[in-house]
């Protein structure tokens, strides 16, 4: 049986690529995207295993009307890759950080996968094998962290945080929760001299793709665990 897997903000960038090689591989994707146009013509461009879902992370009423349009033609979610991101604030220095900008990105980075997450809940237990998956960075690693992109990394270190204490929680009902760090990637978030979009979509379907053995939660780049 063919996967059913919902990725937000999948007209665009990784979360596009990421809806396209999983289709090519004969999952059934639905792209997730407040611009419903948008998502329409990207899950034409990608054949009969795409389909749209109009879909605002930032707006509850949007996230409960997605889950319904869901069950009611689908009954079930197999994977969820919450792929929303943004604020790369390279300019700014926790001592100074505009506190604005932090607010911005912890509703963008963490506070609209944890509103989707709990929407898509129900659905997910009645599917298979089924797991969250929380695309996340390099720079959201404790371990790892230095100074620079405060808002970025500390809202992305929330957002493991909550992808580890949700894998806890859902291990006994058969949910895994991962995060999956593309690297940094050439998008309009990551700007220039990243690498190919591909590979960083990639590296986030290796995390969809884990065994179902793989554990509760882990953190993943390339194939590879990072640590928390």
């Amino acid at each position: 049986m063919a996967r059913l897997i919902l990725i937000t903000g999948a007209t665009r960038g990784i979360g596009r690529e990421l809806a396209a090689q999983l289709a090519a591989d004969g999952d059934t994707v639905l792209l997730g995207a407040r611009d419903i146009g948008a998502a329409t013509k990207a899950a034409a461009d990608m054949g009969g295993n795409a389909h749209a879902v109009e879909l605002d992370v930032s707006n509850q009423p949007s996230v409960e009307a997605a889950a319904k349009t869901i069950e009611a033609d689908f009954g079930r979610l197999d994977v969820l890759v919450n792929n929303v991101g943004g604020v790369f604030d390279y300019a700014q220095l926790a001592s100074t950080a505009d506190l604005a900008v932090v607010q911005q990105a912890l509703e963008i980075n963490f506070f609209s996968t944890w509103r989707v997450t709990q929407a898509m809940l129900p659905l997910l237990r009645k599917g298979h094998g089924a797991r969250v998956v929380n695309v996340s960075s390099e720079k959201a690693s404790l371990e790892r962290m230095t100074a620079g992109v405060p808002a970025y990394s500390t809202s992305k270190a929330a957002l493991n945080a909550l992808t580890r204490n949700l894998g806890a929680e859902l291990a006994d009902q058969g949910i895994t929760v991962h995060a999956a760090s593309p690297g940094w990637t050439a998008t309009d978030l990551g700007g220039e001299g990243g690498r190919p979009v591909s590979e960083g979509a990639a590296s986030i379907k290796h995390v969809v793709n884990l065994p179902a053995d793989a554990g509760a939660s882990g953190f993943y780049q390339d194939g590879k665990s990072l640590p928390w």
